[in-house]
């Protein structure tokens, strides 16, 4: 792919006016398709819709790139599900039915929320699908994919699983799609998306679609898309106008009050908390709990069934915190969700992107507060230069803030003289910390309170008698006399060597 040859579709010049918004009814869409958009309560498209879906309609490869939010999903589902209505039959033969679509996603919670929508735009018709991910037992979805689907959503590693175990044949596939592409290289899935577009046919529709792009997306892209046409709808890699960003300058000890008082200051009732690693989720978590917040975790230590269940309690409102790792940063859409909390500044800014992704979308306002530590510099000057925009530190006042230990300086500490006649006042009572270091008791005996006493014998130390003695007389100088040992136990004494 190159930027010269292929065609784009650029967002309005800032200075003209806005068109109104399109609405679904005037794309050339099947009535069934039309009235589960309308039952789904969609009546305009977002702007990556109206410039994705005619393109895609037309058979056209497609590099999408949108805010996230903004509808990608819907943006290539409704034009696939159009373009293979005229393989839907009623049939309840498996082989009528083999997998013309295939959708992979980066993580099990994007590939459920993608499923969820096909199966919502293709409710009115006989078009099935089904969806494959890890950490759930292989079984009821190899019996899924053996009765026949024509729309397959997985992740890479289970959909290989699969293939290897000769579950699904994708021998017939006409439409491919890369959601959320760049994660799926950040987590290191190229070598295994090289191997499941090795199976697919050369001739198929292949689309890309991602709110950031990368020099490493679009090598991809140059590899697997042929002429594809770039539609973007924001500058890549902007974050979302309607969401209010604020970067606070806080210690580690002050994260969790300044996120607690930010909550009832504005009385937002449901937040997500972002954190870099696993045990810190789960800890913050518990620590959340212990302060009366129902609070959920979601990290990748937990069973894909704990993570559905955390996640639909939280979309329900049964939970007040969802504290997550960059699992929970891509592709989720939970409703009005008003703010995002950042307690740790992403490693990757990017994510940071995906990350204040989660609120503000479809046009409503939202929150996204990072708690910044002095030590989070770089990776601050790495979101500046990703968002090409200028982050002001705020300070932040807490309540009630406890009293902190004041280290003294360098000027007011005392000198070691000063120490030292501390150290050997009188006065100053000793400290027995233990057993060890307190002062022994006197001894009972006398003996061992006498001074050292040098004898008053004049005997020649030990081993200058055995210099003295002489051998027995009668045996070679060689043969060493018999010892002389002490009787025990009422032994009888040896008799002495008979002189000759």
């Amino acid at each position: 792919m190159s930027d010269t040859a292929s065609p784009s579709v650029q967002p309005d010049l800032a200075g003209a006016e806005p068109a109104p918004p399109a609405r679904f009814d005037t794309l050339p869409l099947d009535p069934k398709l039309l009235r589960a958009v309308a039952d789904s309560g969609y009546l305009t498209m977002t702007p990556i819709q109206a410039k994705a879906i005619p393109i895609v309609l037309q058979g056209r490869d497609v590099m999408g790139a949108a805010q996230t939010g903004t509808g990608k999903t819907a943006a290539f589902s409704i034009p696939l599900l159009q373009r293979m209505l005229k393989h839907e039959n009623p049939s309840v033969s498996p082989a009528r039915h083999p997998v013309r679509a295939l959708v992979l996603a980066p993580t099990r919670e994007l590939a459920d929320q993608v499923a969820e929508n096909v199966k919502k735009y293709a409710k009115h018709t006989n078009l099935r699908s089904v969806v494959v991910f890890g950490g759930v037992d292989m079984k009821p979805q190899t019996a899924a994919l053996k009765a026949g689907v024509e729309v397959l959503i997985a992740t890479p590693g289970r959909l290989l699983d699969h293939i290897e175990a000769k579950n699904c044949v994708l021998n017939q596939v006409e439409y491919v799609v890369l959601d959320e592409a760049d994660r799926m290289l950040d987590i290191g899935f190229l070598p295994d998306l090289q191997r499941i577009l090795s199976f697919l046919p050369k001739a198929r529709q292949t689309l890309l679609f991602s709110a950031t792009f990368s020099p490493e997306i679009k090598r991809l892209a140059q590899s697997y898309l042929q002429d594809p046409i770039l539609v973007e709808t924001a500058r890549p890699n902007q974050t979302a106008s309607t969401v209010e960003q604020r970067f606070i300058s806080a210690t580690d000890d002050d994260k969790r009050a300044i996120i607690k008082q930010i909550l009832k200051e504005r009385s937002i009732r449901q937040a997500i908390v972002f954190g870099n690693s696993k045990l810190g989720v789960a800890r913050l978590a518990r620590a959340f709990e212990r302060d009366g917040l129902r609070t959920a975790a979601l990290h990748g230590d937990k069973s894909q069934d704990e993570r559905l269940k955390s996640l639909e309690a939280f979309k329900r409102g049964e939970m007040d915190v969802l504290v997550a790792t960059d699992v929970a940063a891509r592709g989720l859409d939970i409703a009005d969700l008003p703010a995002v909390f950042n307690f740790d500044v992403p490693f990757n800014a990017e994510d940071y992107v995906h990350r204040i992704g989660r609120t503000g979308r479809a046009g409503a306002s939202g929150l996204a507060v990072t708690l910044v530590t002095k030590s989070d510099a770089r990776l601050i000057a790495d979101i500046e230069k990703l968002i090409k925009r200028e982050i002001v530190l705020d300070t932040f006042e807490l309540e009630n803030e406890r009293p902190r230990f004041e280290r003294r300086s360098r000027e007011d500490a005392p000198d070691r003289q000063e120490r030292q006649e501390r150290y050997e006042r009188p006065d100053r009572p000793l400290r027995a910390t233990s057993p060890a270091l307190r002062t022994p008791a006197p001894s009972a005996d006398p003996f061992f309170n006498k001074p050292y006493e040098a004898s008053s014998r004049d005997e020649p130390p030990a081993w200058e008698k055995a210099k003295a003695a002489t051998p027995v007389k009668g045996l070679s100088s060689y043969i060493k006399p018999k010892k002389q040992v002490a009787a025990l136990f009422g032994a009888k004494k040896p008799a002495a060597p008979a002189e000759s």
